[in-house]
């Protein structure tokens, strides 16, 4: 439309009922949409080398649903800035950031889909895409005071067609009592700064190995670690030399000055309420939603520019 035509258009505007400015700005949400988007996107990533050979030579070679597209001048390959990332490929740009903005309220598969207009399917599809990286931003190290401690869902195998056990109803229950290999342990880790690492160790309680394997690289060499009273961590500590404080949780001791586990067990606290909202999720999901929970626990990420800079890799947001 040529300025003039357009400026002309415009001061029309304020002539509009109430009802037909709703569906203008109905109409132009999606292409909006796109264009937050696509800024978001060149912003996060802009290619300086081609992805194939790694040549620094690079022409601009059109637009691909409103991404710039490069070509390499050595091999000729075309490609974007979502090359490579777990979004490429995905339709319906103008989309995204509502759905992040969905994420970021914690909404489930369905509603979101009812809400944009998607199949469920897209929907759970977009969630894991969106998740993959950003389960990765996590701070450099746990310092000054960290906890640890254990937390155990019973393993779910939602959607899998091969199972060695009998299957479960939602909301099912071990086939015996205490922490045993139906359960799988989530080990949670935090600083007093709120700063948190999550791993999913494997079934039953957690061991000396593991801990060698998760914790260790994720401790200050200065910290002071205060976990319950589970022989593993006595083991760890020892074997280490990292300073350590247990409390006997089995004796009824909770606090002890500034020795106490209440910081990482509010964390499990918050993190199962706010799981019982997607009606059980497959254990191979976990480490996405603790992500997800991580991303979200006290609004550490506030936009859906930020959660699509996170989900292309962009970890920008010092901890």
């Amino acid at each position: 439309m040529q300025a003039a035509s357009f400026k002309s258009w415009l001061a029309r505007n304020a002539q509009l009922t109430r009802r037909q400015r709703e569906q203008l700005l109905a109409l132009l949400r999606p292409a909006v949409g796109l264009d937050r988007a696509c800024a978001t996107i060149e912003e996060a990533r802009s290619p300086s080398s081609c992805p194939v050979c790694d040549g620094r030579r690079l022409h601009r070679h059109g637009h691909v649903r409103g991404v710039q597209r490069y070509r390499c001048c050595a091999c000729g390959k075309t490609f974007s800035a979502l090359t490579g990332t777990p979004l490429a490929r995905l339709r319906h740009r103008s989309k995204w950031l509502d759905y992040l903005d969905g994420i970021l309220e914690g909404q489930s598969v369905r509603k979101t889909a009812d809400r944009l207009g998607v199949h469920r399917n897209t929907s759970f599809r977009w969630r894991h895409r969106f998740l993959h990286l950003a389960k990765e931003d996590r701070p450099a190290a746990l310092a000054g005071i960290a906890e640890a401690d254990e937390l155990f869902l019973l393993e779910s195998r939602k959607g899998s067609r091969k199972l060695d056990r009998l299957p479960r109803k939602r909301a099912g229950v071990a086939s015996r009592r205490g922490i045993n290999s139906e359960h799988v342990c989530v080990l949670v880790a935090r600083d007093r700064t709120g700063a948190t690492f999550d791993f999913i160790t494997g079934r039953g309680a957690v061991t000396t190995a593991q801990l060698h394997r998760y914790l260790l690289p994720v401790l200050d060499r200065d910290v002071l670690l205060v976990t319950d009273s589970h022989p593993a961590y006595n083991a760890f500590a020892r074997t280490t030399a990292i300073s350590h404080e247990a409390v006997n949780l089995l004796a009824g001791e909770r606090v002890r000055g500034a020795v106490h586990v209440q910081n990482v067990n509010a964390y499990h606290r918050r993190f199962r309420q706010w799981l019982a909202r997607f009606n059980g999720v497959a254990s191979r999901y976990l480490p996405n939603y603790l992500g997800w929970q991580w991303a979200v626990d006290g609004r550490r990420i506030e936009s859906a520019e930020a959660m699509l800079r996170i989900a292309l890799g962009r970890f920008n947001i010092e901890r």
